[in-house]
């Protein structure tokens, strides 16, 4: 069970860690230096993974995955008993495919799919055995969002669509097969809805104008709705109805209200009672484990610093008590067949890829299936140390630290002298950073710089009142977090306070542009990725469907539409203080971004060349809200790689040919980064 469309367009805008001997096979003794460290290429790190996200027929006869087809990722699916006859499916030639599922049908592939990154989501449905590919949404300029999957229906599935209203999504019925589609709920100004296994609609959420959500019930028989809940805005972020039990009368929600931590609770329909399920005092729930067909959640997860499961349900104790022997990391059961017979399992580490089991519960056996990452088996990659650092107001900060190899051998995340450091800003802000192999970690400790992340005040997860200390803080106490992340670092001598770089994207691009505007002193260089420039073109810009959450944006930025919301917005845009920057900048934008349009990343560029400021600028015209073709993010790596090269003083692999195939242009700055004007 996963949270519904509510969260998944809050979470658009945008866990202690031990060194665990791997059970994979011995790892590569750790170098003693840097030149003893293999360059590993950016092909490895960021290219198409082999094989990734298995998932396992409803009827368990069938495994699908995902994998390159020239170059290109696209589903494949074999027998579950030999994957390694396994063909390609769609025929994807351009972005690739990132997410699908299988319907329930057992016939056909779910996948969405946008262009050139509008965030314009078509869904499509494949027939594994014919492989033709039906477009269920063919209209253009419209998002598609898949709503509601169902055993009891296999043939058919809700999809939401705002072809009506560009700011609303209605809920239509569609037939797979033929493609065929009817009007189920007109969407009269609803941030999402809730629907059931019977495909129905059953509760609408709205937000209030102060920023709080309204969580309403249709009435029995008619269209009409009544109010089920009132969430102050306080709770806005923690707290959503997430699906219901078989049997349709019980309500699971994640709730935080009356605590600070989110719990899941199961509300009885019929009689109003309410019962905690599980609750942890120091993360919300972060995961579910729900029997496929009846519906009962099994265990729930929480995350501080790693994932941990609480089990609720003894009929999986004894196959969970098993499954932590098989692999070293964090375990996750990823698909399972309706019968429950057949589970896909995966295992995340921090210093090795991600590995995949089929496990077979009658037996009790998992059986390997691939790593996403082979090329990575073998190689030392770094640990990534869980660290609580403590904000100058005394928050607890719950960051992540990657060193080098050749520069921590005894692994205790202190290196054994100063390193240049990467400050890397996660996006969001509604959103965290998390224990496990991270493509940037492992990336940038290679070429020799710490990486710390940091779950900064407005980080999600980790109670309410941490993230509501962010409301209004942008470029505020946000800001002095990672500041005192900066402290903390130096202090312990693990970062150079002259040789540290900021960097993210969205919400961490935002960040890197107030690092420089705002504590230019601080930084020797930032490198922003899709980040927003000023405060108040962002939300004039926003996408029409997020006007439905326009008033949990206003409470928690800040209200444009106000002149007193207006003046804090202005003083919090690094556009405003482009003038106090004095460290070098590079800035990566896709053209077709729907979130922070291009103009964010235009006017900061103008600012800084009218006042002889050197940026460097990369644009891709086939991109949107970050990089996704595989061409894209290499070619931006590369830029950025010689770009911190040259401030921190880190080794770089050049360019070479990782510009082939991509769409890269350099309107300014291209002098900035070595090799780049060769490279052009």
């Amino acid at each position: 069970m996963a949270r519904k469309s509510l969260f998944c367009v809050l979470f658009l805008i945008a866990a202690g860690c031990g060194d665990l001997q791997s059970k994979w096979g011995p790892k590569a003794a750790a170098p003693k230096d840097m030149a003893a460290t293999e360059l590993i290429s950016r092909e490895v790190i960021f290219g198409n993974p082999d094989q990734a996200s298995p998932k396992i027929s409803p009827d368990g006869t069938k495994l699908a995955f995902l994998a390159a087809v020239n170059d290109v990722l696209n589903v494949w699916v074999g027998p579950i008993d030999d994957p390694s006859s396994a063909e390609p499916v769609t025929q994807d030639t351009h972005r690739g495919i990132r997410r699908y599922t299988w319907a329930y049908d057992n016939d056909h592939i779910l996948y969405s799919q946008d262009k050139n990154g509008d965030e314009n989501w078509h869904v499509y449905a494949t027939n594994v055995a014919s492989k033709q590919t039906r477009d269920l949404t063919p209209i253009d300029g419209v998002q598609a969002r898949i709503q509601q999957t169902s055993h009891d229906h296999p043939g058919e599935i809700l999809l939401a669509i705002n072809d009506r209203d560009p700011a609303l999504h209605d809920i239509h019925r569609v037939n797979i097969a033929s493609g065929e589609r009817t009007l189920v709920q007109q969407n009269e100004g609803f941030a999402s809805y809730l629907t059931d296994d019977n495909l129905n609609v059953r509760m609408a959420m709205k937000f209030t104008p102060a920023g709080g959500l309204e969580i309403l019930r249709r009435a029995n028989g008619d269209d009409s709705w009544t109010l089920f809940t009132s969430v102050p805005p306080s709770d806005a972020l923690s707290t959503a109805p997430v699906g219901f039990d078989k049997s349709g009368k019980t309500l699971y929600m994640i709730d935080s209200r009356n605590r600070n931590t989110s719990a899941l609770i199961a509300y009885d329909l019929e009689n109003g009672d309410r019962r905690v399920l599980a609750v942890n005092d120091r993360a919300d729930v972060s995961g579910v484990m729900q029997h496929p067909t009846d519906k009962r959640i099994e265990a729930v997860s929480f995350t501080y610093k790693r994932r941990e499961w609480k089990i609720l349900d003894d009929s999986i104790r004894k196959d969970l008590d098993y499954l932590k022997t098989v692999a070293d990391g964090d375990v996750n059961v990823q698909s399972r067949s309706l019968d429950d017979k057949q589970w896909i399992v995966s295992y995340v580490m921090d210093d090795g890829p991600v590995r995949y089991y089929r496990y077979d519960r009658a037996s009790r056996k998992a059986r390997f299936l691939f790593t996403n990452r082979k090329a990575l088996e073998d190689l030392p990659l770094a640990k990534m140390h869980s660290q609580i650092i403590e904000a100058r107001d005394g928050q607890k900060l719950v960051s992540y630290c990657s060193l080098p190899v050749w520069s921590d051998p005894d692994r205790d995340g202190r290196p054994e002298k100063a390193m240049p450091m990467v400050l890397f800003v996660h996006g969001g802000p509604w959103a965290r950073d998390n224990w496990g192999l991270n493509p940037y970690h492992q990336w940038l400790t290679n070429r020799g710089y710490v990486v710390l992340s940091v779950n900064f005040r407005g980080s999600t997860g980790l109670g309410k009142e941490f993230t509501n200390l962010a409301n209004h803080e942008w470029a505020g106490t946000m800001h002095n977090d990672l500041m005192d992340a900066v402290d903390w670092a130096v202090q312990n001598k693990i970062a150079d306070p002259k040789r540290i770089a900021i960097m993210g994207g969205s919400y961490g691009g935002y960040a890197t542009l107030v690092g420089l505007t705002f504590t230019p002193d601080v930084f020797a260089c930032g490198v922003d990725i899709v980040g927003p420039s000023n405060l108040i073109t962002l939300m004039q810009n926003i996408p029409p469907y997020w006007r439905p959450i326009m008033p949990l944006l206003s409470s928690r930025v800040g209200d444009h539409k106000t002149e007193q919301g207006q003046a804090l917005l202005k003083e919090r845009s690094p556009l405003t203080h482009v003038a106090k920057i004095k460290r070098p900048l590079l800035i990566g934008q896709g053209a077709n971004d729907p979130r922070v349009k291009q103009v964010e990343s235009d006017q900061i560029v103008a600012a800084m060349k009218s006042k002889r400021i050197p940026v460097t600028y990369v644009l891709f015209p086939d991109e949107g809200h970050g990089f996704r073709r595989p061409e894209n993010s290499k070619a931006f790596n590369a830029v950025t790689e010689g770009f911190l090269a040259k401030y921190l003083g880190g080794r770089y692999q050049p360019i070479g040919d990782d510009f082939k195939g991509s769409s890269i242009q350099v309107p300014a700055g291209v002098s900035g980064v070595p090799g780049l004007r060769a490279a052009m």
